[in-house]
């Protein structure tokens, strides 16, 4: 019953997240005067739907794991021959409006993250987690290679860490091998090997460092002081995440952490558990990893749309439909792949592939 109650918790959390999304897309659409016609939470069949003034058909579909806004006329091509309705087709409208109603997804995901954090700063306080070790596990990895409370962790094999949650996740990405620990001990810094402990978690082998790290909360900021607290925070976890994505590509660390949507679900669910603060400070990190993903270049994303478009702001017409036929088709397959290899990361991780082969003939 508590697994259930965390795998809904989970999607309602997803889906708020999705729903600011293509709000976002919507209401800038409806701006610019393009004809929306569906306005769906989830994929597949509709589960329920109903139409509105304006001829938007909103529903709620089978498959709880995104959705969509179809615009009038978003398909076609803006060279296309001219229809009748044609006036509030999205490929009629200016190069500058289609650029507005694209960004306006991840725009708003900014935003939502932003106003997250400011009600956190200002109910809450900002919290503040130091790499600072706080306590020792009795017999545990880090104790037996000599580190010590209060040292400061700064690098793991060499690479600068990006937040505790990095270090949580590189270490439980290495279970039972040997990771050099960079440190600062009074003003020195120094470098240890550290055999990691390999331990059970959900059917599979986790690293684990055995520490603890302090964590304090500064008291809650006046709601003038948090607009520009939360802003700044956004942009640098915007920054964290890039270069966290960018050491996956470089091969400096194990795309093993890459997560997609059973393991986001599944994390939604144990936020939410942990309390309100916890669960807001995950929807915030989850909308701004929406917002910041959907803006890379890549096509089917709202970023590879953005890149036809400035094609077109340059070139003063379309690219070729055989040009943006092969883009859409790399897009896809790109995409498509990365939902294929962090799924299979989410089940490794939820300790369903050693369940099979534990239970198999």
């Amino acid at each position: 019953m508590h697994s259930l109650q965390s795998i809904l918790a989970g999607l309602a959390v997803f889906g708020i997240v999705v729903f600011i999304h293509e709000l976002g897309h919507y209401l800038a659409a409806r701006w610019r005067g393009v004809q929306v016609t569906v306005f769906s939470i989830g994929f597949g069949p509709a589960l329920t739907s109903w139409k509105d003034r304006v001829g938007t058909r909103w529903q709620i579909s089978l498959l709880p794991l995104g959705g969509y806004v179809k615009l009038h006329g978003f398909e076609n091509r803006p060279d296309a021959p001219r229809e009748e309705g044609d006036e509030n087709a999205f490929n009629r409208k200016s190069v500058l409006s289609r650029a507005i109603v694209t960004v306006a997804g991840p725009v708003f995901n900014f935003l939502l993250t932003i106003l997250l954090f400011v009600v956190l700063l200002s109910c809450f306080g900002r919290p503040e987690a130091r790499p600072d070790i706080g306590t020792l596990a009795p017999n545990g990895a880090a104790m037996k290679a000599g580190l010590q409370v209060g040292d400061e962790i700064q690098r793991l094999d060499g690479h600068h860490i990006l937040s505790i949650g990095d270090i949580q996740a590189q270490v439980a990405a290495h279970p039972g091998e040997v990771m050099k620990v960079g440190l600062l001990r009074k003003g020195q810094s120094l470098e240890l090997p550290v055999t990691l402990d390999r331990i059970q978690q959900g059917g599979h082998d986790v690293g684990r460092l055995g520490v603890g790290f302090a964590v304090s909360h500064s008291a809650p900021l006046p709601v003038y002081k948090a607009v520009p607290a939360a802003i700044g925070q956004t942009w640098d976890m915007c920054g964290n995440m890039l270069e966290g994505i960018w050491q996956i590509i470089s091969g400096q660390r194990s795309a093993r952490q890459l997560s997609g949507t059973i393991g986001i679900i599944h994390m939604s669910g144990q936020a939410v558990d942990y309390g309100v603060a916890s669960a807001l400070g995950f929807v915030a990190l989850l909308s701004l990893n929406l917002g910041l993903l959907n803006l890379f270049p890549v096509p089917m994303l709202d970023g590879g749309h953005l890149l036809f478009y400035a094609f077109e702001a340059v070139l003063g017409r379309p690219l070729s439909e055989r040009t943006q036929s092969y883009a859409l088709q790399f897009g896809l397959l790109l995409v498509v792949g990365l939902f294929i290899f962090s799924t299979v990361n989410d089940l490794r991780g939820l300790g369903v592939f050693h369940w099979l082969f534990a239970h198999g003939g």
